[in-house]
């Protein structure tokens, strides 16, 4: 309750602060939002989807430290994101029970990975281990494709979000020779990229099924049939996250992740809405009676596509698509609370691949107020737009 009430205070002080440069922080001010709402902390592993809003919640609230290291709430927020990697570290710490879990228990990784080299604690050190050795013992099909969950041979863009940027920082700091973990992180990429490229715009499908057996798979390549836009916002940050930590002896690998996210962002610009500049619940069927124009995958595209500028990756182009998608998104689904706080809207609930994967079950999922897949997503993309 006290930190509850710290959080308010701080939140009333930021959102009622003169400075424009502190108003205008979408970033904070969402974050300190999450954290009012207790969102982004482990309590229960019956909820499958807990394990991913901490790991994305960690990821978000790490570049904003990062960030804004002198910003008056970011002693709260740095506080807040050591809770929900403690709240991690203990269930993730055995290799053969992380395979409950699905590939998105990875996403907390680079947190605990962080948190060992500020603190030497050891029970950080157990859970990421164990995190890089479930890697190992993970289910994988005849390709050697990692299986996304339980789910037998099927294979998701969502997971590389998780694995790509923990696989590559984990080798880069404790094993940065180790040529073959990043031949099987790129492997991991590239047989996504070769399965679900079924139109080979660049616009990737939700995943595939190894054995082509499932309800939804096509006979030939696999793979499931429409493009959902949070799938292929995991698989583009995932590009952009894991460029950026490669070690630059890996350059033929860099390469390969350059061509491919330059393929992507320009798929993505021009599946872009034209009326708001955002982007659709499903990428392939735009303007179809049903569909709508979703806040989580359009805000990870946003945050993907201005990182990449930023770093390079990208020409500076992108800028406008980026921004112009982001004003949309904050004058549509940011929502002012009227007590200090932030909430976001229009996030689609989880889609799985364990459905018919059909135009109909995508567009007739529930939608989510104040989903962490979305605000955590809205903070990286505020992180981005702040920069310019």
């Amino acid at each position: 309750m006290r930190f509850c009430i710290a959080v308010s205070f701080a939140l009333f002080s930021l959102v009622s602060s003169a400075d424009p440069d502190v108003r205008g922080k979408y970033s904070t001010q969402m974050a300190l939002s999450i954290i009012s709402r207790e969102q982004g902390i482990l309590a229960s592993s019956s909820d499958t989807s807990a394990i991913l809003q901490a790991g994305f919640t960690q990821k978000a609230f790490r570049r904003l430290v990062s960030q804004y290291p002198h910003d008056p709430a970011t002693t709260t927020i740095a506080q807040y994101l050591r809770r929900s990697v403690d709240s991690v570290a203990g269930p993730v710490s055995n290799a053969t029970r992380d395979l409950t879990y699905s590939m998105d228990r990875l996403s907390s990784g680079n947190g605990l990975i962080d948190l060992y080299k500020k603190t030497g604690d050891r029970t950080y050190r157990r859970a990421f281990d164990a995190l890089r050795t479930s890697i190992n013992i993970n289910h994988r099909n005849v390709e050697g494709g990692l299986w996304y969950f339980v789910y037998p041979q099927w294979s998701y863009l969502d997971g590389m979000y998780s694995l790509a940027p923990f696989y590559t920082y984990y080798t880069a700091l404790f094993d940065a020779h180790n040529a073959t973990a990043i031949a099987d992180m790129m492997h991991q990429l590239d047989l996504l990229w070769t399965r679900c490229n079924t139109n080979h715009t660049g616009l990737l499908v939700h995943g595939y099924d190894g054995s082509r057996t499932a309800v939804w798979a096509d006979p030939h390549s696999g793979a499931s049939p429409h493009v959902w836009g949070r799938s292929l916002g995991w698989y583009i940050m995932a590009y952009v996250d894991t460029l950026e930590i490669l070690p630059p002896h890996f350059a033929a690998q860099k390469r390969v992740l350059l061509t491919r996210l330059r393929r992507m962002a320009g798929a993505i610009r021009r599946a872009a809405d034209p009326t708001s500049g955002a982007w659709w619940q499903l990428l392939d069927q735009p303007g179809r009676a049903g569909n709508y124009i979703e806040s989580s995958g359009s805000a990870m595209f946003t945050y993907a596509l201005l990182k990449g500028v930023r770093l390079g990756y990208l020409e500076p182009a992108y800028t406008h698509v980026a921004t112009r998608a982001y004003e949309h998104i904050t004058d549509t689904f940011v929502v002012y609370d009227g007590n200090g706080t932030l909430s976001y809207n229009g996030t689609v609930s989880v889609c799985s691949l364990n459905s018919t994967a059909s135009y109909e079950y995508y567009v007739g999922r529930p939608i989510s107020f104040n989903s962490v897949l979305g605000s955590a997503a809205f903070v990286l993309a505020s992180l981005e737009y702040e920069r310019i």
